[in-house]
């Protein structure tokens, strides 16, 4: 999906006019979804939606409509509240995310009926009961209203915000002479032309996304159906505010002045389409409603467009009411036919959600965030990371069935990794937005490179974490370690755990199997350098032999500052207290963007780098990780795979990439509603089988992390390029205190399970991928329940001020 909402032009207004004269229809249409390619790929997208006819009633006498009709045809003059909302809860239950609210265009100034009504139920005008309707819908369902209440004031506008996300009015036609005696407007003020536009200017100022479009069929010419969509196009040039442009196709109804109308032919539709798509170019949606086209859908999308508009599974289509809705299986088979995947949208389109404070009132940003992947698209399962909930059985077939329809730009792309060919960041950003076959095609190409690199086998290390400390003086905004909840003993009261609790930890995972320890902690205020060291000691003195794989590049950082060394001295300073590997966390996302958001006083991405490149230098190796699915979006996942690629090219030291989706539960900038509830299922699998095409053939190992994507989800992941299932942890406080519930250790027994019930090989490692003894494998094997661990409770500090401690400082403050 584009993320944005200004179109270029494509062509200019004396060039679009002259498509008046084209009639080679193959050229257009070739051409136009040629253009849409660019755009959007090969996904066409629609909104699950019920359709909220609040009031029938209108000022207005268009000559082909039957959704007006004058008061005697009527029960009520509106729906009442609790019509309304009946209809939206039937509709939240069958998995509707919009409720568009149509009605006719003020009422009340043509029916004494209706003012009588509204006065009465307390409202002052059809739009004030809008607003209230809509502001219940959206409370009491979650369904996000649209709102087509015809023209509407600057003011009126500011009033709405507050109550949709979104709204629209079709332009229809800028043809003044179809307002003329004998024409379909006649008689009916509010389509005069220039009003429905200014009313689209006001929209803009308002800051309002829109709907808008054109009605072919009614009399109107070729041309003026140009001029219609180039005044279109110079609104949005102006307020970037119309996020689709709907082709609608006359249809003629019975008891109507109209009836006997001839409708417009399919090629009139298809040339109308494409013309369109050539005039706004790849960003704008352009949108056709597959219900008026019911047998030539693969067609339409031939033609440029890339969205189906509002499909409803409960309620009809009330302005054209003899033209029912689509089955969602058989609007996706469909599309499918045009070789396009059919994706939910929500009723406000992806590059408006992904710049809320722009075109969002404050109310909708949280739910709305909740509801949506990276690419401002709907989530379509409960899947999240750490919670004890099995992957959709949909994306689980997915990665291992066959792809019958794989877009050309995707094979491209893995065509260039066989090559030996480096990916750029846009081939990597499009590699995120697949879908259907072409997530398959992915997933399976990542996995017969992995194949091909890794074999059979699936390795995992026996260890155990220790995080010595949950008390840190960063605000990290997606970290709930030391902000966790005391009910639930995740992050507990504040520890600072003592040397003999360390050792104790280490001698019991050495009796239980383990090669390793992982230590991290948080960013106590009083740790200096010499705290790192004598962490490392205090493990060494306990068990020699094990390996000691610890400290973030942050502590590193904080290490060296508070000792006055060099990165290099300090790290050589730590490699001689015993120190073996170094984990790469603190990494979240390498883009200063999102780090400024999401960790803004921590070190950035070029000194992160930077720790990593002077350990190297000295002799360490390392892991490298993500930390994705919170604010960020593909272009920042790209951007990080090839930082850590590059780094990779030049020092060969990461040992493994390991993606960690953000665990939203607990953490602060989840709860304060300013992230996203972490990556989708599919956004997961795709990161791991991505990262494996990108590094490919400079990083060999892609782990992927059993405590955040779960068993199956683990399992799921080996099938799409991962070969190892990193550590059994024993202990595991970090993501825990975020929400995770996946437990906090997967014992040697239970990864060989697992591993073997895919049909792959399990084969236990050390850190550097080494085999470790017979004796540790067996100790592994029978090892007994571990002793309950002891946090030793933080002793008082006198708490530095802020110029003391270190924070984001530049390299060379630390380079003496």
């Amino acid at each position: 999906m584009t993320n944005s909402s200004h179109t270029s032009s494509y062509l200019s207004d004396g060039q679009a006019l002259q498509l008046a004269e084209n009639s080679n229809l193959s050229q257009l249409v070739e051409m136009a979804g040629q253009i849409r390619d660019q755009g959007f790929g090969n996904v066409v997208t629609y909104s699950r939606k019920v359709f909220i006819p609040l009031t029938h009633l209108c000022r207005d006498v268009c000559h082909y409509c039957t959704f007006a009709t004058t008061p005697r045809n009527l029960e009520s003059p509106y729906m009442s509240i609790e019509d309304v909302l009946e209809v939206a809860r039937n509709g939240a239950k069958l998995g509707c995310r919009e409720a568009l609210f149509t009605l006719g265009e003020k009422p009340e100034l043509r029916y004494r009926v209706a003012r009588e009504w509204l006065n009465e139920a307390g409202f002052k005008s059809t739009v004030d009961y809008l607003a209230f309707a809509a502001n219940r819908v959206f409370e009491e369902t979650g369904l996000l209203p649209h709102l087509n209440p015809g023209n509407l004031t600057a003011a009126e506008f500011n009033e709405l915000k507050r109550s949709a996300p979104s709204m629209g009015i079709m332009l229809e036609s800028v043809s003044d002479r179809l307002t003329e005696k004998g024409q379909p407007h006649y008689g009916s003020p509010d389509k005069i032309p220039e009003v429905r536009l200014q009313t689209l200017r006001d929209a803009g100022q308002a800051k309002v996304p829109m709907t808008t479009g054109i009605l072919i069929g009614i009399g109107e010419t070729r041309r003026e159906r140009i001029e219609s969509l180039l005044a279109i196009r110079k609104v949005h040039e102006q307020f970037g505010h119309i996020q689709e442009v709907i082709i609608q196709n006359f249809k003629a109804k019975e008891n109507t002045k109209m009836s006997q109308a001839r409708e417009p032919s399919l090629d009139e539709l298809l040339w109308t389409i494409a013309v369109a798509r050539i005039i706004f170019g790849p960003q704008m949606s352009v949108q056709a409603p597959p219900n008026l086209s019911p047998n030539v859908l693969p067609k339409l999308v031939a033609a440029g467009i890339n969205d189906w508009g509002g499909v409803s599974p409960l309620t009809p289509d009330f302005v054209n009411p003899e033209a029912p809705w689509p089955h969602l299986r058989d609007l996706g088979a469909e599309t499918a036919k045009a070789g396009k995947n059919l994706a939910q949208r929500l009723t406000i389109y992806p590059q408006y959600i992904l710049d809320p404070n722009t075109w969002m009132d404050s109310r909708f940003h949280a739910p709305v965030l909740d509801l949506v992947d990276s690419e401002g698209l709907p989530r379509e399962d409960e899947w999240c990371p750490g919670d004890p909930i099995d992957p959709p059985e949909g994306e689980l077939q997915r990665i291992r069935s066959v792809p019958s329809v794989v877009s050309s730009e995707i094979k491209a792309i893995v065509q260039k990794v066989h090559a030996s060919e480096l990916l750029a960041e846009k081939d990597i950003v499009r590699m995120f937005s697949a879908r259907g076959d072409d997530f398959s095609f992915l997933c399976q190409a990542a996995d017969e490179i992995r194949q091909k690199v890794n074999g059979r086998e699936v390795t995992f290390v026996v260890n155990r974490n220790i995080n010595y400390t949950n008390i840190c003086y960063f605000k990290c905004q997606f970290c709930a370690f030391s902000k966790g909840k005391l009910s639930e003993n995740l992050r507990g009261r504040p520890y600072d755990l003592s040397k003999d609790e360390i050792q104790r930890r280490v001698k019991e995972a050495w009796q239980r199997g383990a090669s390793e320890v992982c230590m991290q902690g948080g960013i106590h205020p009083e740790y200096t350098g010499e705290t790192y060291v004598d962490i490392v000691h205090a493990v060494k003195e306990a068990v020699p032999d094990m390996h000691v794989h610890a400290f973030s590049p942050l502590e590193v950082w904080q290490g060296a500052a508070t000792s006055n060394l060099s990165l290099a001295d300090y790290l050589v300073r730590l490699k001689d207290s015993g120190l073996d590997t170094l984990p790469g966390t603190a990494a979240e996302i390498l883009d200063d963007e999102i780090r400024a958001t999401i960790c803004p006083d921590k070190i950035n991405t070029e000194q992160w780098l930077e720790v990593m490149r002077t350990a190297h230098g000295v002799g360490f190796r390392s892991t490298a990780t993500i930390m994705y699915g919170h604010v960020e979006q593909p272009i920042n996942w790209a951007r990080h795979l090839i930082r850590v690629r590059d780094l990779q090219r030049e020092t060969g030291g990461f040992t493994e990439f390991v993606p960690l989706p953000f665990v939203h539960r607990e953490a602060p900038m989840y709860l304060k509603g300013k992230a996203r509830k972490g990556p989708t299922f599919r956004e997961s699998i795709l990161m791991h089988a991505i990262a494996r095409l990108v590094l490919h053939p400079f990083l060999t190992n892609i782990q992927v992390s059993w405590v955040k994507m779960g068993h199956k989800g683990s399992t799921a992941a080996l099938n799409a390029g991962c070969n190892d299932m990193g550590g059994t942890l024993m202990n595991e406080s970090i993501s825990r205190a975020a929400g995770t519930l996946h437990g906090q250790e997967t014992a040697p027994n239970q990864m060989i399970d697992m591993i073997r019930s895919i049909g792959r090989i399990p084969k236990q490692r050390t850190t550097l991928y080494q085999t470790p003894s017979e004796d540790l494998k067996l100790r592994g094997l029978d090892a007994g329940p571990l002793t309950d661990i002891v946090n030793t409770p933080a002793r008082k500090y006198e708490r530095k001020r802020t110029h003391d401690l270190v924070k984001n400082q530049p390299i060379d403050l630390i380079n003496l």
